[in-house]
């Protein structure tokens, strides 16, 4: 799996590559633009009804093969996974804060095998007319 494929890399300035290892290079998932509605915010509105949230999250998967040993979904971080693990952490409970929900987030997305950092970015979409407002938050390796 994607975890084992990280144990072969090869240590960085390394100068022989064995023929029988396979070239590996560094590779990352991208959920961009995902928007659903959350329970978030501390202001009476936003307690009573849900507001739209968009998230961009960037998994790092570390070194991989430049081509997989196989086509099969099951040894590879399956985005569908990733996008559905995003919605349900957002959407579990009410947050008071941005701070708290992506902070959940980042924790959820690191568990993931294989993954060795994120980079997560949560905007408010309409939290003012005039504006909307984001956090971010990276953890891990990149």
């Amino acid at each position: 799996v994607v975890a084992e494929n990280m144990k072969k890399a090869a240590k960085p300035g390394s100068a022989s590559i064995d023929s029988d290892s396979p070239v590996l290079a560094p590779q990352s998932l991208s959920l961009t633009g995902l928007r659903f509605a959350v329970s978030l915010g501390i202001l009476d509105h936003e307690k009573a009804n849900p507001q739209p949230i968009q998230v961009d999250a960037e998994l790092s998967l570390g070194p991989q093969p430049l081509h997989p040993r196989d086509d099969d979904i099951n040894h590879v971080l399956d985005y569908r996974k990733v996008r559905q693990i995003i919605i349900d952490e957002c959407t579990a409970e009410h947050v008071n804060l941005l701070e708290t929900l992506i902070g959940k987030l980042c924790d959820r997305l690191m568990h993931l095998p294989g993954v060795q950092g994120v980079r997560v970015k949560i905007t408010k979409l309409e939290i003012f007319d005039d504006c909307e407002v984001a956090i971010r938050m990276q953890a891990g390796q990149w």
